[in-house]
């Protein structure tokens, strides 16, 4: 349910809706970062999904959860009459339906890279536990073994704004309508 008044003629799109009329400056920010999170990432693209679908679960998103990078990135950008001339998409071959399938059980699923893995983890413990994350030297010892500084900075911030941006989407309900670049499955 949309917790926001839409009128009915803009329906379709409550997020646009409210990033015209409503915060138009924090709105345009979060887009931005969001943007930026899709067009700049060093991460694989197989990292990144890993760690963003695992947040898109565990916010509830269903836009989120339905979302590929690989089929739906490209037209994301378009629908807001944005080009990228580069998008994570390139960085490596895309997930398989599989893939998706086996994020929430990560920690027993074969279909996963050490790298990948990790970066579920680190997106998980980021969104339900970062007071212990912080502390749990660790899993900071496996994640220098596996990632440079600049990539942990990288996976820090995308999943800053798919636990952000996602819950601001999930919450408001705007997520119950399927935005024009998210096709279902």
């Amino acid at each position: 349910m949309i917790r926001i008044a839409i009128p009915a003629d803009q329906g379709h799109d409550p997020y646009g809706f409210a990033a015209r009329n409503h915060a138009r400056t924090i709105m345009a920010a979060a887009d931005a970062f969001s943007k930026a999170v899709y067009r700049d990432s060093i991460l694989t693209l197989r990292e990144f999904e890993g760690g963003r679908s695992r947040i898109a679960q565990i916010n509830g998103c269903i836009i989120c959860q339905q979302f590929r990078a690989a089929r739906d990135a490209s037209a994301m950008f378009a629908a807001t009459g944005q080009r990228a001339d580069h998008l994570v998409i390139d960085n490596g071959p895309a997930p398989d339906e599989a893939f998706y399938a086996e994020v929430e059980s990560w920690r027993e699923a074969k279909v996963f890279s050490d790298r990948e893995r990790l970066a579920i983890e680190f997106a998980e413990r980021f969104a339900q536990e970062p007071k212990v994350l912080a502390q749990d030297e660790e899993y900071w010892t496996r994640a220098h073994a596996l990632f440079s500084d600049a990539e942990i900075v990288d996976l820090s911030h995308c999943v800053a704004a798919w636990i952000g941006l996602g819950r601001i989407a999930h919450v408001l309900g705007f997520d119950s309508i399927c935005m024009p670049f998210a096709s279902a499955d």
